[in-house]
């Protein structure tokens, strides 16, 4: 199995990464928001109204 930031070869440590600075560019680009799955917008429809909301009770 290769690093899939730099394609080297994984160490057991890091795994599935090579090293701790290619596991941290990964997780750089999940919080950077890089990672993404496309989606459609919703319809207005599907999103329901207000009135299915309940009260907040503090």
């Amino acid at each position: 199995m290769s690093c899939p930031i730099c394609s080297k070869e994984t160490d057991p440590k890091y795994r599935p990464f090579c090293s701790k600075r290619c596991a941290d560019v990964d997780l750089a680009k999940w919080l950077s928001g890089s990672y993404a799955i496309p989606a459609e917008p919703a319809d207005e429809d599907d999103l329901g109204s207000d009135d299915d909301i309940p009260p907040r009770t503090h």
